[in-house]
């Protein structure tokens, strides 16, 4: 069973460049925020998460929602294990896969092959589990013989095709996804709809970080709202789309698209 929980979870930032009398003029109408504060080595630290406490359960589809600078990619990367916190407990269970920007860690100069083995080193899954993959990835992609060539002769579709199949080709526990993932032309658009769907469904915890309401509404099932870094709304995902559009000025009724 996987399941994540997050007990009193902070995450601070201290600024180390910039002039005193700069950051002195920013702390006082953003200290009016919460979002700045100084240590006790008189550094000023920025705070992107704030006591967050919140459990993420076998069946969860979340939708994190809030502003730019809301704490949603900082949450997502405590989740996966970029970030420590500074303060406060998390506690895991289930392999935990992460899809923020599936062209990093792409070699220009490695083969379609080798950029696969790399992108599954890049998510901390073993080269020869990644072999035994290759060829569903190369029939999925369609590339053909352009698996065996650099990838810096790829067009950009093709690119996008191979780092979209490759990052998707390994079931995963929890899945946790900054933005919703493009992969490449319309004709191929379809299939990767499909695989998503398919790789949402088998994991058991997915949480999306995302702006188009649509999108969230048709694949998550309990949102939960961020602003300056707390946790304000946690219910359904209409409830959280909701709250969201209020605290923007924007009403519109549940069943409207946003």
């Amino acid at each position: 069973m996987a399941f994540i929980r997050l007990r009193d979870l902070s995450v601070e930032f201290p600024i180390y460049q910039g002039s005193h009398r700069s950051l002195k003029k920013l702390l006082l109408p953003a200290s009016l925020q919460g979002n700045l504060a100084r240590d006790k080595m008189d550094r000023i630290n920025v705070r992107a998460l704030s006591d967050i406490s919140v459990d993420f359960r076998d069946g969860d589809r979340i939708a994190l929602i809030g502003y730019n600078g809301a704490g949603k990619t900082t949450l997502l990367k405590v989740l996966a294990g970029i970030y420590i916190p500074t303060r406060g407990q998390i506690y895991a269970q289930g392999k935990v896969s992460s899809l923020f920007a599936v062209n990093v860690g792409v070699n220009p100069e490695a083969t379609g092959r080798e950029n696969i083995i790399l992108r599954g080193m890049y998510m901390d899954v073993h080269p020869r589990e990644m072999r035994e993959r290759i060829d569903e990835v190369a029939a999925f992609t369609e590339l053909g013989p352009y698996l065996d060539m650099p990838v810096r002769t790829y067009s950009a579709g093709m690119s996008v095709r191979l780092a979209f199949t490759a990052s998707t080709c390994i079931p995963t526990d929890i899945l946790l996804m900054d933005e919703w993932i493009s992969a490449g032309d319309a004709r191929f658009l379809e299939k990767a709809r499909k695989r998503m769907a398919d790789l949402i469904g088998s994991s058991n915890i997915m949480v999306l970080a995302s702006h188009p309401m649509p999108l969230l509404r048709e694949w998550c099932n309990r949102g939960i709202l961020l602003q300056q870094g707390r946790i304000v709304v946690d219910g359904s995902v209409d409830e959280a789309i909701a709250a969201y559009q209020r605290s923007s000025g924007v009403e519109r009724p549940i069943s409207e698209p946003a």
